[in-house]
């Protein structure tokens, strides 16, 4: 009953899987005894049910990327974070506190807690291993208040624009501050609630329309008009 890729290898359409009694799970098909890929993505084995995680749209760690996570877990020296990705990613004591501490001694609760949102960089990753991240920088660390949305990771560049054209204009307009993760996740937070609001249907639109022309204007003549009416 062989096994013919790696767990979280990177398959094909087509791609032959396994061969023998395993059962087809999502994303793959079964010709007599032969599991095959549907689409590209990660192959994943687990209880007999060969599986492939699709990457299409999804996010994948790059090594520099800013990224915005979730806190979901968390050990002594470390803590571990949801990046929007297949890849749960790892945030070291060591790479997150300007300082040493001992952890027999500090919780590091105190620093970073389940449910937390903070923004930092993709330090290390190589497919072998799960990112790792690092929050030692300008601009890193936990965010407070605000909003938190996403979008498609593909849409990115869109809503930053050329030069940052776009999401400055956002700025701009609404008097907030934006900070854009790689990983298809926005932190929005304005002095006024209605603003945010506004933001978040000017990025949304921006996701949705990314392929027409004349964007920019739009989303400026969408965010005038919606601020006309809290006059």
């Amino acid at each position: 009953m062989p096994i013919h890729v790696s767990r979280r290898a990177i398959v094909l359409p087509g791609e032959l899987l396994a061969e023998g009694k395993y059962e087809a799970g999502a994303n793959t098909y079964k010709e007599d005894d032969k599991i095959f890929s549907a689409v590209i993505g990660l192959a994943e084995i687990r209880n007999k049910v060969v599986s492939v995680i699709a990457l299409k749209g999804c996010y994948v760690p790059r090594v520099g990327d800013v990224v915005i996570g979730v806190i979901t877990d968390y050990s002594p020296t470390s803590w571990q974070v949801d990046i929007n990705s297949p890849y749960i990613a790892t945030l070291q004591v060591v790479d997150a506190l300007p300082k040493p501490i001992d952890p027999a001694k500090e919780n590091i609760r105190k620093y970073f807690d389940v449910g937390d949102v903070i923004v930092g960089e993709v330090m290390i990753f190589d497919r072998t291993r799960n990112p790792m991240l690092t929050t030692k920088g300008k601009g890193y660390g936990k965010l407070s208040g605000g909003r938190l949305i996403e979008i498609s990771p593909t849409k990115i560049p869109r809503l930053i624009g050329r030069k940052g054209s776009m999401i400055n204009m956002i700025k701009k307009e609404l008097e907030c501050q934006v900070i854009v993760g790689q990983n298809g996740r926005i932190w929005i937070s304005a002095s006024r609630p209605e603003y945010e609001d506004i933001a978040v249907r000017a990025i949304k639109k921006i996701e949705a329309e990314a392929h027409f022309p004349g964007l920019t204007e739009r989303v400026r003549k969408m965010i005038e008009e919606e601020k006309n009416k809290l006059k």
